[in-house]
């Protein structure tokens, strides 16, 4: 049995939990400590509940620096420096604020006898990386795994990056800027979520529940759907800052969804909405990019990536019923294969065992 610690800034999208929850399902030991609270109502096993900075100035510095990614052609994952000396200080400053509790946390939880490490986001307990290296030194095994806006926009931690044993991504983008990295479709148990309900009505409800619209392309599909409100019965249900059990509901009650289509700065392909839809048998549109569609493992989704191939694709699923019943019944079948626990950890066991990691 191995024993797994995680360690994430945030319970994203509830990923790192999933990790914990596959580990602990397949026999080993995992705990999972996230470092801030998640904005949405995912499960936590232990969140530190550290504060962000939360006022004007830090969150429009924080949006400096996404727009100033967002302009860059970012061909490959850069090391992340402080942009300017507030910065640099600020990082110094937070390190050794949570010192103490975290010296405390281990010593209680006794993590010194974890036997790997995973780095969600890539992200040490701070941003020195001081209490990484110290493990690397106790001969614990380090493990980066990266999912978003980390790679794209944050950039590597230079201290985790040179004593990581093994990096993954669930981000098919993320392989192009990362050379060393492996991919591994994040795990996912499908009973976590409700039956889907049958639309009684001959309205087409379709929904779409972006946590940013940016990133999701939500202008662009709302433009499409104004369009089809005039030739076809439809709903639409836009869903934003809801309780997750309510988006689930939703979800299960509709008959399409849009994941993402055009967005910007969130990556291509499919995240944790996707697949709770597809688990659902909800047939689940998202964009793709040609690299990504040719590589894809029988692809469960409708991929569209632009206005028009939106807008046919949408009418295809709208006039056929038994269209979207053999997608719905398809993409179920493809999350348990490919997400399922079982078929992920002996996936990541090969590895670690690639990766002299067991």
């Amino acid at each position: 049995m191995l024993k797994i610690l995680h360690i994430a800034p945030e319970n994203y999208a509830g990923v790192p939990y999933s990790f914990y929850q596959m580990h602990n399902h397949c026999g080993d030991h995992a705990r999972l400590i996230t470092l801030h609270q998640c904005p949405l109502d995912f499960l936590e096993d232990i969140c530190l509940d550290f504060p962000l900075p939360n006022f004007n100035l830090a969150k429009k510095w924080r949006k400096t620096k996404v727009n100033s990614r967002e302009s860059e052609q970012i061909t490959e994952a850069k090391y992340f420096e402080p942009r300017n000396m507030i910065e640099k200080i600020y990082f110094e400053l937070n390190d050794r604020s949570r010192k103490k509790r975290i010296d405390a946390l281990i010593e209680e939880l006794n993590l010194n006898d974890f036997d790997i490490i995973h780095y969600d986001g890539g992200l040490d307990f701070y941003r020195n990386a001081s209490q990484a290296v110290k493990w690397k030194k106790m001969g614990k095994k380090i493990v980066c795994c990266f999912f978003g806006s980390d790679l794209r926009i944050r950039g590597l931690i230079k201290e985790i990056d040179e004593i990581s044993d093994l990096n993954i991504t669930s981000e098919f983008d993320h392989l192009a800027l990362k050379k060393d990295l492996h991919y591994l479709f994040y795990p996912y148990d499908i009973s976590e979520l409700p039956d889907k309900i049958p639309n009684e009505s001959d309205t087409v409800r379709i929904v779409h529940s972006p946590t940013n619209r940016k990133y999701k392309g939500t202008g662009l599909i709302i433009s499409v759907i104004e369009k089809i409100k005039k030739e076809r019965k439809i709903e639409f249900v836009l869903i934003e800052n809801k309780p997750r059990e309510f988006v689930l509901a939703e979800k299960s009650k509709s008959d399409i969804c849009i994941d993402q289509v055009g967005g910007t700065m969130g990556g291509t392909g499919y995240g944790k909405a996707g697949i709770e839809s597809l688990g659902m048998e909800v047939p689940t549109i998202t964009n793709m990019s040609k690299e990504y569609f040719e590589w894809f493992p029988e692809n469960p989704f409708v991929v569209c990536n632009n206005e028009k191939e939106l807008y046919n694709s949408l009418i295809e699923l709208i006039d056929s019923k038994e269209l979207r019943e053999e997608k719905g019944r398809k993409g179920k079948e493809w999350v348990v294969d490919y997400h399922g626990f079982e078929n992920v950890n002996k996936k990541l066991y090969q590895l670690y065992k690639d990766h002299n990691i067991i």
